[in-house]
This record gives structure tokens, C-alpha cells and sequence, in this order.
């Protein structure tokens, strides 16, 4: 089991590094939507390749960034019972969720996904747009994130059988949050 924990450190490795470049993304793109608003009404020029770049950010912040989010254990769950439960409950709920539900459906997405993505790099699509982007890159976000959020999934059913055999510990800690 020593080598699959190794593996899911590695996937909470590359989450962590893309959920920078993510985090550097949000940046980026208030900056470009910034100045895109202080020039379209400062010089009334406009360019949709600046309107679109923010999306194509956008797009980077959302799919780089769900693996991070996944393995900070920030992400969205029901709390209708997981902020009840106490001992080793919720980390049975998490694998559940994770081997029904997340895997599953990550795998479906990046299966659907990549093709859509090849047919828009081979036809080499532009957007509809004047003076569009090329639609390709953002739409290798879907395949890839859908792929990492897979990777991060095994790497957290990894670690929570690992914290049920006593080789890892990890804060199964859950406060639900203020809303």
C-alpha cells in the first residue's frame, strides 16, 4: 500500500501545482477584464479576443482548479447526514461518494470530452467571433480537468483506506460551513 500512497502524494503534488496556475488565473483574468473595460470605454476600442481570453481563464480556474479543491476537502457535499456522523463515518460516506459517484462520472466526461476536443483541434476552429480565439485550447480543459479531478479521486480513496488501515493520518475533521 506504501506505493499507491506514493502515488496519491504525487496526484496531491500536481493538484497543488495546477491549483496555482489557477489561482494565478483568477488574477490574470480580473487584470485582462479590467483593462478590457478601461479601454473599451476610455478609447471605445473593443476586441473579442480579449473577451474571450477571460472565458478561456475562466475556463482554466474552474478545471485546474476542482482537483485542489477536492483534495483540501473544500468541495460541495450534502450535509444532511455527513455532519452528523462521528468516528470513521464520514471517511465511509467520502469513499462511497468517491468510488460511486465521482469516478464514475469523471471517467464519462473525460471519455466524451476528448473527442469534442479532437475534432476541434484537427478542424482547427475558430470562434464565430471577429477576431475570435481558437477554440481548442479551452476545450482541452474539459478532458484534462475531468482527467485530474479522476486522478485526485483515486488519490483521496488512496489515503482514506490508508487512514482506515492506520498507515496515514489525515484530518477527517468537517465543519460545515457558514451560509
Amino acid at each position: 500500500m506504501s506505493a499507491l500512497l506514493k502515488l496519491a502524494l504525487a496526484f496531491d503534488w500536481l493538484s497543488t501545482r495546477l491549483g496555482k496556475i489557477a489561482a494565478w488565473a483568477v488574477l490574470l483574468a480580473a487584470l485582462i477584464s479590467a483593462g478590457n473595460a478601461f479601454i473599451r470605454y476610455g478609447f471605445d476600442i473593443s476586441s473579442n479576443a480579449w473577451l474571450e481570453i477571460q472565458w478561456y481563464l475562466f475556463a482554466g480556474m474552474v478545471m485546474l482548479g476542482a482537483p485542489v479543491v477536492l483534495k483540501l476537502n473544500e468541495h460541495v457535499r450534502v450535509d444532511i447526514i455527513y455532519g452528523k456522523l462521528k468516528g470513521n463515518g464520514p471517511v465511509y460516506v467520502d469513499l462511497f461518494g468517491l468510488i460511486f459517484f465521482l469516478l464514475p462520472v469523471m471517467a464519462l466526461l473525460s471519455y466524451l470530452s476528448w473527442p469534442l476536443f479532437l475534432s476541434m483541434f484537427e478542424s482547427g476552429e475558430m470562434s464565430g467571433n471577429a477576431g475570435g480565439l481558437i477554440r481548442w485550447p479551452a476545450m482541452l480543459l474539459l478532458p484534462l480537468g475531468f482527467g485530474l479531478m479522476f486522478l485526485q479521486g483515486l488519490a483521496e480513496i488512496i489515503k482514506r483506506i490508508c487512514y482506515l488501515q492506520g498507515t496515514f493520518e489525515m484530518d477527517t475533521h468537517y465543519e460545515k460551513p457558514v451560509q
